[in-house]
């Protein structure tokens, strides 16, 4: 079953990435008490990943944080050393990174997704999202192949 607005975050262990290696972080103490920004890739290096999809979120930092953001984090289902140089590549200091290695999170939100044709195996699909203290209070689910809905600017344009 795929997770809806109004429903709360499963508690799932995360890894956050960080320059002092990887915290392991629960979803639940993640996103409690906090408006948060979520954005889903289905991997690091990939490309609309890095040309659009995390570019648009650190380009439109302070604008979401002026809607009332307070974080603004990326999961993917990739190892937090990965997910760490990522943000060092692009400049994302200021963007969470939320490894999720073994697709757990996208699995629990019903949200992953079967890249073995590709190569990649199970992943997360693209989507973004607006997490308020742990629920959902929006989400924008792209449909395979498309990059649209889950931009930082459609974000924006519905808060």
């Amino acid at each position: 079953m795929t997770i809806s607005v109004g429903d709360k975050l499963p508690d799932v262990k995360l890894v956050k990435a960080t320059d002092a290696g990887p915290e392991a972080v629960q979803s639940s103490d993640y996103f409690a008490g906090k408006r948060v920004a979520l954005f889903a890739v289905p991997g690091a290096y990939t490309p609309t990943c890095s040309a659009k999809h995390l570019p648009g979120f650190v380009e439109k930092k302070s604008d979401l944080q002026s809607k009332g953001i307070d974080e603004i984090a990326c999961t993917s289902v990739n190892d937090a050393f990965v997910l760490n140089a990522w943000s060092k590549d692009n400049d994302a200091s200021d963007i969470a990174m939320l490894a999720d290695g073994n697709a757990d999170f996208a699995k629990a939100i019903g949200l992953d997704a079967d890249f073995q044709g590709f190569g990649m195996g199970q992943r997360s699909q693209r989507y973004s999202m607006i997490v308020n203290d742990g629920v959902v209070e929006q989400l924008n689910i792209e449909a395979p192949g498309d990059f649209s809905v889950s931009s930082a600017e459609y974000l924006l344009e519905h808060i």
